[in-house]
């Protein structure tokens, strides 16, 4: 029986890095929100500490250096993906 050193089992693990790779390709890479602005809403919103906030800019660091972005229906994520800018 001849041994086979070539099979398609070996080269399975190819397809993470390969996946990896599309991902960073499609959506960048991820950055981690650094501060945000925000608006309380509710009754005695400037005297309540525990008021509903209404976020209106987030600000993300990471790789590629800071990013700022308008709240997306008054949340900011924890995490966020960017491409570099060109230039």
């Amino acid at each position: 029986m001849k041994t086979r050193f070539l099979r398609a089992n070996y080269f399975v693990w190819v397809v993470v890095p390969v996946a990896v790779y599309l991902a960073y390709l499609t959506f960048g890479l991820p950055h981690i929100i650094w501060s945000y602005e925000y608006r309380q809403v509710g009754p005695a919103s400037s005297a309540n500490p525990f008021a509903g906030r209404y976020y209106t800019r987030c600000t993300y660091v990471g790789p590629y250096g800071s990013f700022s972005t308008s709240a997306k229906n008054g949340k900011c994520g924890l995490v966020a993906f960017f491409k570099k800018e060109p230039g």
